[in-house]
């Protein structure tokens, strides 16, 4: 454990053994050994250049993606909502975001200046990072099918720019470098026109609503669609809908959504979760890989 913490060298905000409830959409988990929010991305290099190498590194961004156990995350969490925000237009309608936009913001904004691409983006309920490092996707659009180069921070603070071409890329998943994360990418989009067939945000939003439980806490969709089904049918196949354990339960809504309805604990989220896997895997035979990254320690583990 780390008991004395110099944070002397940065202007962001350190803090000791705080909750990460308020950090993640569906406020559950522990507490992080240390949090920092950077105040920029020069902030985070300095950080990083100055910060024992053997602590671990865990990263949110709107925490959205993540179930946070209830033992917490020992070492440093990094928190980039609210902090690594900056946006620019480059030249042929690149743009470039930094890892905690959100998606929806940069969706809106591409759209605001006349260019396309990035519509389904205003879907991802989370930051340019996240989506960055999981291939995130909505409305049949991937962010990697608009990626034109990333930057990455290492574990001792370099920033780089690398190429699409390094990355292996696939449904919701991107390989990664050991020990080095996104910070920002550009993205290649269209200069619109009134002759392109472009779904309005308006109505991309407004199909969401009808089918998604917005408004409730929730991390968004729990498993990864399987090649032969969409998991929401498989687990509505198997009589889920409304099912729950502790404060957890199935979305009535969309079945491949878990709402945090009565104050649950994240033991309680995936104590639901390993029963989905279990009920549709004893009932058609398909194991439902986690979409949500479960991170952190169990209470007693």
């Amino acid at each position: 454990m780390m008991t004395n913490f110099d944070s002397s060298n940065v202007r962001g905000e350190v803090s000791i053994n705080t909750s990460l409830s308020r950090f993640n959409t569906w406020s559950v988990g522990g507490k992080a050994e240390c949090l920092f929010q950077p105040a920029d991305l020069e902030d985070l290099s300095e950080f990083l250049a100055n910060t024992d190498p053997e602590l671990s590194i865990t990263w949110l961004g709107l925490g959205s993606n993540v179930l946070i156990r209830d033992g917490g995350i020992a070492g440093i969490v990094i928190i980039t909502q609210g902090c690594l925000k900056e946006f620019a237009f480059e030249d042929n309608n690149i743009v470039y975001a930094q890892a905690g936009m959100a998606c929806a913001k940069l969706a809106r904004t591409s759209v605001s200046h006349g260019l396309s691409g990035l519509e389904f983006m205003a879907g991802i309920p989370g930051t340019v990072g996240g989506a960055l490092a999981m291939n995130a996707g909505a409305f049949g659009g991937q962010t990697w099918g608009r990626v034109a180069s990333v930057d990455v921070i290492s574990r001792n603070g370099i920033i780089q720019t690398r190429a699409v071409s390094e990355y292996e890329v696939d449904y919701r998943s991107v390989k990664q470098e050991e020990n080095e994360w996104f910070v920002a990418g550009r993205f290649a989009l269209n200069k619109k026109s009134d002759d392109d067939k472009v779904i309005p945000i308006k109505e991309l939003l407004e199909k969401r609503s009808a089918t998604q439980p917005i408004g409730k806490k929730n991390c968004g969709s729990v498993f990864k669609n399987p090649s032969q089904a969409y998991a929401a049918q498989l687990i509505e196949k198997c009589g889920l809908k409304g099912f729950s354990i502790g404060g957890a339960c199935v979305s009535e809504k969309h079945a491949n959504f878990i709402i945090n309805e009565q104050d649950a604990s994240a033991s309680d989220i995936e104590d639901l979760i390993e029963h989905i896997q279990q009920t549709v895997l004893t009932q058609c035979g398909i194991d439902l890989e986690l979409e949500v990254k479960i991170i952190g320690e169990k209470i007693n583990e």
